[in-house]
C-alpha cells in the first residue's frame, strides 16, 4: 500500500446508531459517517469500541462493514475493528474489511482469557495473519488496557514488527498513558501510531504519529481538524488547548449515550439517541451537562 493510500489524520471512532428495536439503523450509520467525513473527519474507524461492537452480532458487523463499501467509505477513510474473542470471526471480519477495500483493520488481541503471555499473544494474531494470508492486510494493533485487561507489551509490537513488517503497521493506543506512546514512536520509527485521545494529537504529531482515533472526535472532529492542518504553525499550541478543553467536556459521563444524545439533540433525531444494554441512554441531567460544557468551551457544532 503506497503512502497515499493509508489511513491518515482525524479519524472518529463512529458511533453505531440504533432502531427502537435495538438493531442496527444502517440508513442513519451510513449517514452518521458520512457527516462525520464532511465535517472535520479524515476517515472513520466503525466496530470499535465507541462502536458498541462487541454488542452487536457477527452477521450485523458484516453487514455494516457492507454497507459502508457501498457507499463509498473505503480505502484511506476506512479502519474498520474486527478483533474478536475468536479467532475465526476475526479472520472473516479482517477477509470482508480486505474485500471491501478497507485501508486498515483495527485489531484487538483475544481479551476474554486474562493474563495471557506474550507467546500466546504473537500467536494469536500470527494465526490470523497467516489465516488471512493476504499481502494487502494492514493491522492496527488495538490497545485498550482499561477494557481489555491487559496491554500488548511493547515487546511483543517489536516481535510482530520484525515477523510482518509488511503487515503489522501501526497501532491505536487507547491506554491514555503519554510515556507509553512516547516510547513506541522513538522504539519504532515508522510504526504508525494513532493515540485513542485528541488530547494527545499535537504532542504526537511532533513525534511522527500520523492522527488520532477518538471516541470525542464523533462530536469534536472540525476542532481536531484544526489542529492536524496547523500542527507545524504558530497556532498549533492554542488550538491543541482548545481542542483538549472540549475533550475534558465528557470527562465523568457516559460517553457513547451522551454523544449519542448529544448528536439526537442537535440534529433534532431523536433515533439516535437509541443505545443497546448493556447501557442505557443519556439522562437530561447528562445531557445537559454536556451542553452547558461545550458552551463553556465556546464549541460550535458544524451543520
Amino acid at each position: 500500500m503506497t503512502t497515499e493510500n493509508q489511513p491518515t489524520g482525524v479519524f472518529a471512532a463512529s458511533l453505531t446508531p440504533m432502531t427502537a428495536d435495538l438493531s442496527i439503523d444502517i440508513p442513519r450509520a451510513v449517514a452518521h459517517n458520512k457527516w462525520l467525513l464532511a465535517n472535520g473527519c479524515n476517515g472513520v474507524a466503525p466496530l470499535g469500541t465507541t462502536g458498541e461492537a462487541n454488542s452487536l452480532g457477527f452477521d450485523e458487523r458484516l453487514a455494516l462493514l457492507d454497507a459502508l463499501a457501498d457507499a463509498g467509505i473505503t480505502g484511506a477513510q476506512m479502519i474498520a475493528g474486527v478483533g474478536c474473542t475468536a479467532i475465526p470471526d476475526t479472520v472473516t471480519l479482517t477477509k470482508k474489511a480486505l474485500a471491501n477495500g478497507a485501508g486498515g483493520v483495527l485489531m484487538l488481541p483475544p481479551f476474554y482469557y486474562k493474563g495471557p503471555s506474550e507467546d500466546g499473544l504473537f500467536a494469536a494474531y500470527a494465526e490470523v495473519i497467516e489465516r488471512v494470508g493476504d499481502s494487502a492486510l494492514q493491522i492496527y494493533l488495538y490497545n485498550f488496557p482499561q477494557q481489555v485487561g491487559f496491554e500488548l507489551p511493547l515487546s511483543l509490537i517489536g516481535r510482530l514488527i520484525e515477523a510482518y513488517p509488511d503487515t503489522v503497521v501501526g497501532s491505536k493506543d487507547s491506554s491514555g498513558d503519554w510515556p507509553r506512546m512516547e516510547r513506541t514512536l522513538k522504539e519504532f520509527p515508522g510504526f504508525r501510531l494513532f493515540p485513542g485521545s485528541e488530547e494527545f494529537l499535537l504532542a504526537g504529531l511532533r513525534l511522527g504519529s500520523v492522527g488520532c482515533i477518538s471516541a470525542t472526535v464523533n462530536v469534536n472532529a472540525p476542532d481536531a481538524q484544526a489542529v492536524y492542518a496547523n500542527w507545524q504553525t504558530d497556532e498549533a499550541d492554542a488550538l491543541q488547548a482548545h481542542l483538549t478543553e472540549l475533550r475534558m467536556c465528557f470527562k465523568e459521563l457516559p460517553v457513547i449515550p451522551v454523544m449519542k444524545a448529544f448528536h439526537a439533540q442537535d440534529h433534532n433525531d431523536p433515533g439516535m439517541a437509541n443505545v443497546r444494554p448493556p447501557f442505557t441512554p443519556a439522562t437530561a441531567t447528562d445531557l445537559a451537562t454536556l451542553t452547558t460544557r461545550l458552551s463553556g468551551a465556546n464549541f460550535n457544532l458544524a451543520a
